[in-house]
C-alpha cells in the first residue's frame, strides 16, 4: 500500500530537463530518469534545448569574406541540425522509459532565458539540468546557465553534477 501512495503522490508531475549537446545534459538527464521519474507512470518530461540565435554579420566581415545569403542560410541549417541531434539524442535516452511521456521543445534565445521562460510558462513541478563544473573565472566571464536557473526559476531547480573521473 505504501508504494502505491509514493506512485500516486509523484503521479502527474511535468519535470523539465534542459538538453544540449554536452555530456553533462544526458548525464542529468540520466540521473533524472533512474531518480526522479516514478517507475509508475504518470510523469511527463519536457526536453528544452536553447538554440543560440544566429548572429548579426555584417556584409563582410573583418577577414574580407562575404556573408551571402547562402552561407548565412548554411549557418542556420547547421545551427538546426545542431539542435535536432540534442533532442534526438536525448529522445533516444528516453525510449528506453515507455513509462514517461515525453514532450519536446525547441526555442531559440539565451539558454538562460529560454530554460527559465519555458519552465516558468509550463508552470514545471521541477527543472534538472546538468553543470559543466566550470571553475570561479570561467563563470564570472562565461557565467552559468545553472546558477542563472537556479536564482530565477518559479520552481525547484535540481543541478545534476557529473562524477569527477
Amino acid at each position: 500500500m505504501e508504494t502505491a501512495a509514493v506512485a500516486a503522490a509523484g503521479a502527474g508531475r511535468r519535470i523539465m530537463v534542459a538538453v544540449d549537446e554536452g555530456e553533462e545534459s544526458l548525464h542529468a538527464l540520466n540521473w533524472c530518469l533512474a531518480n526522479v521519474v516514478s517507475p509508475a507512470g504518470g510523469d511527463t518530461l519536457v526536453l528544452v534545448h536553447a538554440r543560440r540565435p544566429r548572429p548579426v554579420y555584417a556584409a563582410m566581415d573583418s577577414a574580407g569574406y562575404m556573408m551571402t545569403s547562402d552561407v548565412l542560410a548554411s549557418v542556420e541549417r547547421h545551427a538546426n541540425a545542431v539542435s535536432a541531434a540534442a533532442v534526438d539524442k536525448a529522445k533516444r535516452v528516453c525510449a528506453d522509459h515507455p513509462h514517461v511521456k515525453v514532450e519536446t521543445m525547441v526555442e531559440s534565445g539565451d539558454p538562460r532565458d529560454v530554460i527559465c521562460d519555458a519552465a516558468n510558462k509550463m508552470a514545471a513541478d521541477l527543472l534538472v539540468m546538468g553543470s559543466h563544473g566550470y571553475g570561479f573565472i570561467q563563470r564570472a566571464f562565461l557565467g552559468s546557465v545553472s546558477n542563472h536557473c537556479a536564482q530565477n526559476c518559479k520552481c525547484p531547480v535540481l543541478i545534476v553534477k557529473r562524477p569527477k573521473e
